[in-house]
């Protein structure tokens, strides 16, 4: 059935709020479908990527845990044919990589999809329901761009590829509003053999003087795909010709987005292709957006060398919404850690009922005025087109309460939502072990060696610290010593 509470996003296209009504509520699918762009996997992903991994599981969670519908989420793993340029020109990131860690691409892919699955793990993202691979679906690429041929709109350039006319494509670009903008600023590739200067490519030929790792056969040579037509195929494998929502960042609203729209509305005949795309905003670093020209590829690995972890950068994204931009240092990231851990000291040491089920559900077990209004303060925030930091203030402030009902909702929000553990009450073996005098001594001195140079002595009085069954671990500025 569909859920009594009005869900409101903020669609993309349209560029206003509209109320959730997914293909499920008409009887026309017995799921949510949903598509996210994932990586590509050719290092590791940077924080801002991370962002809009857990813009795609706040969605979800609200979509499935809170207001009750089932979902089949679809995030793809891109191991081939995405070019350095967005507009499908420059090198495969894929191949670039491999020879960057003298690797093959295969051998690449595999490092970076278990990264990518440890930073899921770091940020409490549990695992989409589809998460395929782009060298897994070359047959339904090629069957889509077969389509498209046969009906009239694509062309060949030889020795470049297949590209899709998009001057045969009807309200091409109103994704990214391309009938407002400049096309020759928009423009990413020069090519004075296309057509339109908009016009992409579907698939592309490999080069005769050199030899690719990822190349196969098709009725065009032997070549491999483009871009955009990877997630047109995968998301029509598993979720059908039409589904309800789209998502990633804003940075695929200019290029990749309005490309999938043309070719899979033009190879399938519907419109609209999806009824909701969302987008979530820069995270920016010093201001800029947080990309590699910026040097802000920034991982999560670097943070938590720095004594940062997963679940800090989570808090940190909550703290604004999804559509706007947040600003990244790390003393702001210093502050949102402060605000987890204090909010889990207060949650943690208390005794709380423990709510189960969607917010229907967890409405009938309440029975205090207090945590009735509290409860539908949170949802409204939720709802509304996932306005965290709204929901954030109202936690903040009533967290100070002693209604165990209200600590109960707070509890709850935490399982289906945040999933920052703030209510998981720590257990012995969670609490740190104290370290020995002798060894913080040996600690000391290694850092002492250290800044003298002194790497001889240094790597001595390593030695007998991980002899004692301990470890030193240099981070910025100092060390730390694990049990």
């Amino acid at each position: 059935m569909p859920s009594k509470h009005q869900f409101t996003i903020y669609n993309t296209m349209t560029r206003q709020k509209e109320i959730f009504q997914p293909f499920f509520d008409e009887g026309k699918k017995d799921f949510v479908g949903i598509y996210s762009c994932g990586p590509t996997v050719y290092r590791d992903p940077h924080i801002g990527n991370l962002k809009a991994v857990c813009f795609a599981d706040m969605l979800r969670s609200t979509i499935r845990d809170i207001l009750g519908y089932p979902v089949k989420h679809v995030m793809n793993l891109t191991d081939v044919g995405h070019l350095t340029d967005d507009g499908n020109d420059g090198e495969d990131k894929m191949e670039k990589g491999a020879r960057r860690e003298n690797k093959t691409v295969w051998e690449l892919a595999e490092i970076y999809i278990a990264k990518f699955y440890h930073c899921l793990d770091s940020l409490h993202v549990e695992r989409f329901d589809v998460m395929p691979r782009a060298t897994d679906h070359i047959k339904e690429q090629i069957e889509m761009i077969k389509v498209l041929e046969e009906k009239g709109y694509t062309y060949t350039i030889e020795d470049d590829g297949i590209y899709m006319d998009t001057s045969k494509v009807e309200e091409y670009g109103k994704l990214a509003q391309l009938e407002k903008q400049d096309l020759k600023a928009w423009a990413r590739v020069q090519n004075d053999q296309k057509k339109n200067i908009t016009d992409f490519a579907l698939r592309k030929f490999s080069p005769k003087d050199q030899k690719r790792q990822m190349e196969r056969d098709s009725p065009w040579g032997v070549g491999f795909p483009g871009w955009h037509i990877e997630c047109s195929a995968m998301a029509s494998k598993y979720l059908g010709t039409q589904f309800d929502l789209h998502t990633w960042g804003v940075d695929h609203i200019p290029v990749h987005h309005p490309n999938e729209i043309a070719q899979s509305e033009c190879c399938f005949d519907v419109h609209p292709r999806v009824k909701y795309r969302m987008h979530e905003q820069y995270l920016n670093l010093w201001g800029k957006k947080l990309s590699k020209s910026a040097g802000g590829l920034i991982t999560l690995d670097a943070l938590e060398a720095a004594g940062f972890s997963g679940l800090d950068l989570k808090m940190l994204f909550f703290t604004a919404q999804y559509r706007n931009f947040l600003d990244y240092n790390e003393e702001i990231l210093r502050q949102a850690q402060a605000q987890r851990k204090n909010l889990k000291k207060k949650l943690s040491s208390q005794n709380f009922p423990l709510f189960e089920g969607t917010a229907e559900e967890v409405e009938k077990q309440l029975t205090t005025e207090e945590g009735k209004t509290f409860f539908q303060k949170c949802l409204s925030s939720i709802l509304d087109d996932l306005n965290t930091p709204k929901l954030l203030a109202e936690i903040s402030t009533a967290i100070r309460t002693e209604n165990e009902e209200i600590l109960g909702i707070i509890n709850w929000l935490d399982i289906v939502f945040f999933k920052l553990e703030l209510g998981k009450k720590e257990e012995e073996s969670d609490l740190p072990l104290e370290i020995p005098e002798n060894i913080k001594t040996l600690a000391e001195q290694r850092f002492q060696a250290k800044q003298e140079k002194n790497y001889a002595l240094a790597d001595e009085l390593r030695n007998q610290i991980q002899a004692e069954g301990f470890q030193v671990k240099d981070v910025p500025g100092g060390y730390e010593i694990i049990a």
